[in-house]
């Protein structure tokens, strides 16, 4: 299991707000052949966290994730939208 941490601040000349995001993902043992296919045919070593979530290893790979796939993925889209909506009011 690891973190995923992500945060977000909004800024406009009259106000400004922030957020942090957090998820848990939790891997399954993986074999050292699922690691080099990975490794040698996506490229992780321009990810945060050097995986894909989206990607086939995490198809195979993640057992479950606690709060929001979007952030793994790289923003969490729904606190974002419910920040941007009091945001903009």
């Amino acid at each position: 299991m690891h973190f995923v941490y992500t945060g977000v601040c909004l800024n406009s000349l009259l106000k400004e707000a922030s957020f942090t995001a957090e998820s848990k993902v939790f891997f399954r043992n993986l074999s050292a052949e699922e690691i080099d296919y990975y490794v040698d045919r996506f490229n992780p070593v321009d990810k945060a966290g050097a995986y894909g979530i989206q990607e086939w290893i995490g198809y195979i790979g993640v057992e479950r994730i606690e709060g929001s796939y979007f952030n793994v993925m790289g923003l969490p889209v729904q606190k974002l939208y419910s920040v941007l909506v009091k945001f903009i009011e």
